[in-house]
């Protein structure tokens, strides 16, 4: 048996599954974000070890025979946090979250230096990344910067908790802006742009390899009768990739969560830092992904249907009875998605979210419509700033919290032109990829049965031909509502 771990941002999910990846139990268990001023977010670790505490306790309690069972855990989790650890191995300050912008201006300082921070990073500094940061800390909180003794990301934190060891892994690590991405090892001379040297570093792995064995307290504990193996894992992403078996350059995803993601896997090491495209490497050797990340896409739903006061069901439901009434879009407003910022393909902190063209008659459905056309539009920007390095993919999968909603594929599959694909038990993708990494461990195990292997589809969407010339009509004023914004942007700021 197998566990696959998620560390999400407002959840932990769980998986347990056997030899042949049937799905035995699934648990989940919920965790807060604080933002305690405008573009900050910060998380306590020690609600992500209690989440996993509660959520291994429950699939024991489902499961209790094979869980005991388990061989191996896998653990992905949201990238770039700055968990810092001091020599006790006790946390200094709450993690900063990948969607934090503080540290906007550290980026500057970051890439100001005598060699070419980006050719080696394989990326543009933004502040979601852990190494700014780190320098953000070092000139606000200089006493939390003395005490570091190690920065984990935050699946590793937890790894640290569960095996009492220090070890991160490719795909994750690629997030700090400290990993050479080409090598696949840690930059010296990207690490002293931080003011920080290898030693303060986790040791590196490939996500299917071996990176520690449960604590004898933990086995104890959950009454495991093995020594349960946890393998290096994956960030979220190139875990859900894992998990639908995305590891080929012809294959894709889009992801609806609370950031909006397109994920296209490399042979090779590819990069567009003019686009603010994300280059990594995934979780397996010998392979890179490129990586479009929009900050906001399902939590502008969470929030308009707030502020509308209407579910998401019922949202959804407007939003569709609204798209099929002719003539209605052309007088629709527009909503610029940055409810925290951007990273692709604009690289900004400082853009909000925003209507345009409200009217008379403008009403909640129409907001509620602009704001799923927003993010829609967004998702289009990534893609084509990815498609300008790499345009082999054929197959798109969906997957996230909007993957749910039939309406809003058929409305990303008309403004992309293309066939979209939703898989079974894409909820918990990025916990069955990792709980895939983790059965490499299993000699008994076929690699290309565990891994390679493309998940099932439940259903494929096609483009509504009727709709495409008036969408993509909108989304170029879209476009230039951005460009006219950021001029203006810095100053809205407090």
């Amino acid at each position: 048996m197998f566990i696959g771990i998620d560390l999400g941002t407002s959840s932990v999910k769980m998986i347990l599954i056997d030899h042949e990846q049937n799905i035995l139990a699934t648990s989940n268990s919920s965790l807060t974000v604080q933002s305690p001023q405008d573009g900050y977010n910060e998380q306590n670790p020690q609600e992500w070890i209690d989440a996993t505490t509660e959520c291994l306790n429950a699939l024991k309690e489902k499961k209790p025979k094979e869980f005991s069972q388990t061989v191996s855990m896998g653990i992905s989790g949201h990238m770039h946090g700055a968990t810092l650890v001091d020599s006790n191995g006790k946390v200094i300050r709450p993690c900063i979250l990948w969607n934090d912008t503080r540290s906007h201006k550290e980026c500057y300082e970051f890439e100001n230096q005598q060699f070419d921070v980006r050719s080696i990073s394989g990326n543009i500094t933004m502040p979601g990344f852990t190494a700014p940061k780190i320098n953000w800390i070092k000139n606000n909180e200089l006493e939390s910067f003395k005490k570091i003794s190690k920065v984990l990301l935050p699946k590793d934190f937890l790894r640290f908790y569960l095996t009492g060891e220090y070890f991160s892994e490719m795909s994750d690590a690629s997030g700090t802006l400290w990993l050479d991405i080409k090598q696949r090892k840690w930059s010296d001379k990207l690490l002293t742009c931080s003011y920080l040297e290898e030693k303060n570093m986790p040791q590196l792995v490939e996500g299917n390899e071996e990176a520690g064995i449960l604590k004898k307290t933990l086995r104890d504990k959950f009454q495991f009768d093995n020594n349960v193996i946890i393998v290096g894992g994956a960030g979220d992403n190139a875990a859900a990739a894992a998990g639908m078996g995305i590891t080929e350059q012809n294959q894709s995803f889009i992801s609806l969560g609370t950031s909006g993601v397109f994920f296209s896997p490399t042979q090779r090491f590819l990069s567009n830092t003019g686009d603010a495209v994300h280059s990594f490497c995934h979780c397996l050797p010998n392979k890179w992904h490129l990586m479009s990340v929009m900050l906001s896409a399902s939590n502008c739903l969470d929030w308009i249907c707030s502020i509308t006061n209407s579910s998401i069901t019922d949202t959804l439901q407007n939003v569709e009875n609204y798209f099929a009434e002719v003539n209605l879009l052309e007088n629709s407003s527009f909503f610029l998605p940055y409810l925290s910022g951007e990273r692709t393909p604009h690289n900004d902190p400082h853009i909000r979210g925003s209507f345009h063209s409200i009217k008379t008659t403008t009403d909640a459905t129409n907001m509620q419509y602009a704001v799923i056309e927003g993010v829609s539009f967004g998702i289009l920007d990534g893609i084509n700033s990815v498609m300008k390095v790499n345009n082999n993919f054929e197959k798109i999968f969906m997957v996230g919290g909007g993957s749910k909603s039939e309406f809003w594929i058929k409305l990303l599959s008309s403004l992309l032109q293309r066939k979209l694909s939703v898989c079974n038990q894409s909820e918990f993708g990025a916990a069955l990829g990792v709980a895939r990494l983790a059965m490499h461990v299993d000699k008994n195990i076929d690699e290309k049965k565990s891994i390679v292997k493309e998940i099932e589809i439940s259903k494929n969407f096609e483009p509504n031909t009727d709709k495409i010339n008036t969408l993509l009509k909108r989304y170029e004023i879209w476009k230039n509502l951005y460009s006219s914004n950021k001029k203006i942007a810095p100053n809205l700021l407090t």
